[in-house]
């Protein structure tokens, strides 16, 4: 009998031990997940804190630049479309604004594009070319790593173009996609039973047999068309500096010293040594749409997070 009371004991202890194990155990991981939660917090706040330091610093420094002799810097990096921050709508009110400041001596396009809509490169074309005559001011490209199609469209109506060896400059075409699926669809057994009025109203639908007729006016009457006003933009542009040849505006690319070479750019140069060298003016002062705090700080947040995982993956190879 005190054998068996021994044995319980024994047994209640070590469940009271196993139980009072569990309970550190869940209080050290409650502790330890506060302090994951006031570590992030404090990390949000610093990095919010420090972010926001840094736009105070760069308005500062803009609004300095702003009442001196500067170069007035209008980017046009990425994709050219409407509605976008790449559009006339968005550049046109920044290049008047860089033009008409009495400080600005000079703008310059800082393009890295791979083009897009051809109706807003003409736009912006158009107003490049206004201002111009308006302000009697110098305008330059200086191209990164593309100017291409709709990009050097804009770029022709500068004064003079710049690039870097390795830059991309040309694609004086125009283009515009299409595919078709009734063979897929033939093979799956999916009917196509859209409507349509105009015998061409879907010359471009994927899920329809080829407009032949319908595609060749497109091509003669849009495409076509549209390639003639931008070889036109091109030689009103750049003059007898362009050296035409039979690949001019086939939508070919040439890169940095080639493009010199034929005309198509002046010279091999960056931004600051155009400012510095070209123009005379050290000060730079970029013109840019007005962002909103979180705009700013996704921004960073993006850009950081983008230079954290190219630098992890390059060191996987």
């Amino acid at each position: 009998m005190e054998q068996e009371s021994q044995k319980s004991e024994n047994s209640f202890n070590r469940l009271a031990t196993a139980v009072e194990s569990l309970v550190k155990q869940e209080r050290w991981t409650r502790r330890f997940a506060n302090f994951l939660k006031l570590a992030i917090a404090a990390y949000i706040i610093f990095f919010i804190y420090m972010a926001t330091q840094s736009i105070g610093s760069l308005n500062d420094i803009d609004g300095l630049s702003a009442g001196k002799d500067h170069v007035a810097v209008v980017r046009i990096e990425g994709p050219i479309m409407p509605g976008s921050k790449i559009s006339a709508e968005k550049i046109n009110p920044l290049l008047e604004q860089a033009f008409s400041n009495k400080h600005s001596k000079a703008v310059i396009i800082k393009a890295n594009s791979p083009g897009g809509s051809p109706v807003q490169s003409a736009l912006i074309n158009d107003e490049i070319t206004r201002l111009k005559k308006i302000y009697n001011k110098p305008v330059y490209v200086v191209v990164e790593d593309l100017c291409a199609s709709g990009c050097y469209y804009i770029a022709v109506a500068a004064d003079e173009i710049y690039a870097n060896k390795g830059s991309m400059i040309g694609s004086i075409g125009v283009r515009m996609d299409s595919f078709g699926v009734t063979g897929l669809m033939d093979k799956i057994g999916i009917e196509n039973r859209s409507m349509h009025a105009g015998a061409h109203k879907t010359f471009i639908d994927p899920f329809s047999p080829k407009d032949e007729a319908g595609r060749a006016f497109f091509q003669e009457k849009v495409l076509e068309k549209t390639h003639q006003l931008f070889i036109s933009a091109v030689r009103e542009g750049r003059g007898d500096r362009i050296k035409e040849t039979e690949n001019t505006y086939t939508g070919l690319v040439w890169l940095g010293e080639d493009a010199m070479a034929n005309g198509m750019i002046d010279g091999l140069s960056d931004l600051n040594s155009v400012a510095r060298d070209i123009i005379g003016v050290k000060n730079v002062r970029y013109y840019e749409g007005e962002k909103s705090i979180m705009e700013e700080l996704l921004g960073d947040i993006t850009s950081e997070t983008s230079s954290k995982l190219s630098l992890y993956l390059s060191t996987l190879h």
